[in-house]
C-alpha cells in the first residue's frame, strides 16, 4: 500500500538535506525522502512575509469567534467567556512561542510533524500528521456550515436548503486552491485583510454602542452582568452551576483559537522563514488581546446571555435570530440596516477560513506521503506546485458538510465543534511534547540560547504548564455527556460523547500502532537531528537578504510613526 514503510528510525536522520535554493517561486523540497523518479513533487515559494502574517490572522479570526461566542454567552454568561477566553489566548501563546522557537531554528516544510518526527518520536510526528489533517478535513465543513446558518438570516432552511449555498461554496474554495499557491496567498491577504477591518470597526462599534452611542442612546455599560448575570448557570444551581457552565466555555474558547498555530505549516512556502515567522508569533500575544479578549468583553456588555435573538439561546428554530451575537448586538441596539451588511461580512469570514483549511488539509496529507507515511500519489504536484491529488482527497471530506440538508445546522455544528475541538487539542499537546523535546536535545547538543533567532519568553515550564492545561481540557470538556437528559437524549448523550472523545482512542491507536508496525524508537535528546538540512536553509536566507538589499538599495522601509505604533501589530 505504501502507507507506512518498516524502518527502525527518522527518515531524516538517514539521508542529507535536500537541495534548497533561495529564489521566489522556486521549488523546495519537503524532505529528503521526497522525491519520486520522474514525478512532481515539489512545492513552491510563493507566499510572502505579509501573506504569511495574514494568514495567519486570518486562520484564527472565523466562525470560532464570530458564531461559536453565541453559543457560549447562552450557555453560561458574559464573566465566563471573559475568563475562558483569556486563560485559553494565554494557553495559545505559550504554544505559539515553543512553535516559533522550532520553527526560527529550522523551518521545515513538513511544518511541525517533522519536529514531532526529529525530536521527540517518529510515532508520534506520524500520529500528529493525521490528527491535523482530521482537524482540517473536519474544520471545512464545519465552515461550510457556518455558512449555511449565517444565510439563514435571509433564507430560512424550510424556502432554500443549505446544501445549496454549501454546493457554491465548496465549488468557489476548491478553484481557489487550485489555482495555486500565489493566488491562493494574494487573495488570502486581501481576504484576511478585510477580515481585520470589519473587526475593528466592529469592536470600535461595540464600545460606541455600549457607552449609549447607537440610536438608542442607552448607556448599557454593564447593565446585562448584573440583570440577567455576569454568570449562568448550567446543569446545576448555585455556584456548582455556574462553574460547570464556565467550564463548559473553554470548549468553545479552544475552538475559536484554532488555526493560530497553522504558522507552522506554511513555512515549507515561506519566503526568509527565519523573520517572517518569528514576527508572526510574536504578536500573537496583542492580538489575542485585541481580536478576542476585547470582543468578548464588549460582547457582553451589549447582548444578555438569555436573549431570544440568539439562535443557540432558542430552543427552537427562529426565523429572526441570528448565527453571529455580534448581528444581535447591533440588532438589540436599534440599527435596522447595519446587521445585514454586517451578516455579509461575517460570510466572507466563513469563505476565508474555509479557503485557507482546505489549504492547510491538503498540505498536510501532501506532507505525509513526501514522507511515506500515506499513500505516494498524494506527493504529486502539478507544475505549478499544487498537490492536486491531495486537494482532491481533502476536498471529498469537505462534503460531509451537505449533513446540513438533513439535520439542524446547530446540531451538525455542534458535532463539528467538538471533533475539532478534541483534534486542535491534541495538535498543541503534539507541538508542547516536541518543543519540550528540543530543548533538552538542544541543550544536551550544546545548542545555546544566544544562537536561537526566537527564543520562547516562558521556556519549557511555559510549554510544561500549557501542556497540563491542555491535557486537562481535554479529559473533562464534555462532562455534560454523562448527565441524563430524559427529555433530550436520556440517561447518556452517546452522539457528543463519541464526537467529543473521538479523537483521543484514534491518536493513541496511530502512536503506538505506528511503533509497533515499524519498530520505532524514541529520540534520544544527544541523537536528536537538529542541522540535517540548516546549513541549506542559512545559504536561501543569505542569499534572498542579499537579493532584497540589491532590489531595495540599501533603503530602509520602516514606514511612519503612526504606522509603527498603532497598525503594523495588526497586519
Amino acid at each position: 500500500m505504501g502507507l507506512l514503510r518498516r524502518k527502525a528510525s527518522s527518515p531524516s536522520l538517514e539521508s542529507p538535506p535536500p537541495p534548497f535554493k533561495a529564489e521566489y517561486g522556486q521549488a523546495v523540497v519537503a524532505e529528503p525522502q521526497a522525491a519520486i523518479p520522474g514525478e512532481h513533487t515539489e512545492l513552491h515559494r510563493g507566499l510572502k512575509a505579509r501573506h504569511i502574517t495574514m494568514i495567519a490572522i486570518g486562520g484564527a479570526i472565523g466562525t470560532g469567534l464570530i458564531i461559536g461566542t453565541g453559543a457560549a454567552l447562552a450557555k453560561a454568561g458574559p464573566g465566563s467567556i471573559f475568563i475562558s477566553y483569556s486563560a485559553v489566548g494565554f494557553l495559545v501563546f505559550l504554544v505559539m512561542c515553543a512553535l516559533g522557537e522550532m520553527a526560527a531554528w529550522l523551518p521545515l516544510a513538513s511544518g511541525f510533524t517533522g519536529y514531532a518526527t526529529r525530536f521527540c518520536d517518529p510515532a508520534l510526528g506520524f500520529s500528529l500528521g493525521y490528527t491535523y489533517w482530521f482537524k482540517y478535513i473536519i474544520v471545512t465543513p464545519n465552515q461550510l456550515t457556518a455558512a449555511a446558518l449565517v444565510l439563514q438570516y435571509w433564507v430560512p432552511r424550510e424556502k432554500v436548503n443549505p446544501g445549496v449555498f454549501i454546493a457554491v461554496f465548496l465549488v468557489l474554495i476548491v478553484c481557489i486552491n487550485y489555482f495555486g499557491v500565489r493566488f491562493f496567498g494574494e487573495l488570502e491577504f486581501w481576504l484576511s485583510s478585510i477580515k481585520v477591518v470589519v473587526i475593528v470597526a466592529l469592536i470600535i462599534l461595540s464600545l460606541v454602542l455600549a457607552l449609549g452611542g447607537g440610536p438608542d442612546h442607552d448607556r448599557k455599560g454593564f447593565r446585562y452582568w448584573k440583570k440577567p448575570g455576569a454568570f449562568a448557570t448550567y446543569l446545576k444551581p448555585g455556584d456548582s452551576g455556574r462553574f460547570l457552565a464556565f467550564w463548559s466555555t473553554m470548549v468553545t474558547a479552544t475552538f475559536a483559537y484554532l488555526g493560530t498555530e497553522l504558522v507552522g505549516v506554511t513555512v515549507g512556502e515561506a519566503q526568509n522563514p527565519r523573520k517572517t515567522i518569528p514576527r508572526a508569533i510574536k504578536l500573537t500575544f496583542y492580538r489575542i488581546l485585541f481580536f478576542y479578549v476585547l470582543s468578548v468583553l464588549l460582547l457582553g456588555m451589549l447582548v444578555p446571555y438569555n436573549s431570544p435573538d440568539l439562535i443557540f439561546a432558542s430552543k427552537a428554530t427562529n426565523s429572526t435570530a441570528s448565527a453571529s451575537p455580534f448581528v444581535v448586538a447591533i440588532k438589540l441596539s436599534g440599527i435596522k440596516t447595519l446587521p445585514a451588511i454586517l451578516n455579509a461580512c461575517i460570510l466572507i469570514f466563513v469563505f476565508s477560513a474555509a479557503n485557507s483549511d482546505l489549504y492547510i488539509a491538503s498540505r498536510t496529507i501532501y506532507g505525509l506521503a513526501v514522507e511515506g507515511k500515506a499513500p505516494r500519489i498524494l506527493a504529486r504536484t502539478d507544475r505549478r506546485g499544487v498537490p492536486i491529488y491531495a486537494l482532491g482527497l481533502s476536498t471529498a471530506f469537505a462534503l460531509l458538510a451537505f449533513m446540513n440538508v438533513r439535520d439542524d445546522s446547530r446540531t451538525v455544528f455542534r458535532y463539528f465543534v467538538n471533533l475539532v475541538t478534541i483534534f486542535g487539542l491534541l495538535t498543541w499537546i503534539s507541538i508542547l511534547v516536541s518543543h519540550i523535546y528540543f530543548v533538552r536535545a538542544r541543550r544536551a547538543q550544546g545548542v545555546a540560547d544566544h544562537q536561537l533567532a526566537y527564543v520562547a519568553p516562558l521556556g519549557v515550564a511555559g510549554s510544561y504548564g500549557a501542556l497540563a492545561l491542555c491535557i486537562l481540557i481535554a479529559i473533562f470538556k464534555s462532562y455534560d455527556v454523562f448527565v441524563p437528559s430524559p427529555k433530550t437524549y436520556g440517561n447518556f448523550d452517546y452522539k457528543n460523547f463519541i464526537t467529543s472523545y473521538l479523537g483521543i482512542p484514534l491518536y493513541l491507536i496511530m502512536i503506538f500502532g505506528y511503533k509497533l508496525w515499524t519498530k520505532t524508537h524514541g529520540v534520544t535528546p544527544h541523537t536528536a537531528d537538529l542541522f540535517s538540512g540548516k546549513q541549506a536553509i542559512d545559504d536561501e536566507e543569505a542569499e534572498f537578504l542579499a537579493r532584497k538589499a540589491e532590489r531595495d538599495g540599501g533603503k530602509k522601509n520602516q514606514g511612519g510613526w503612526f504606522y509603527r505604533t498603532f497598525v503594523s501589530w495588526l497586519f
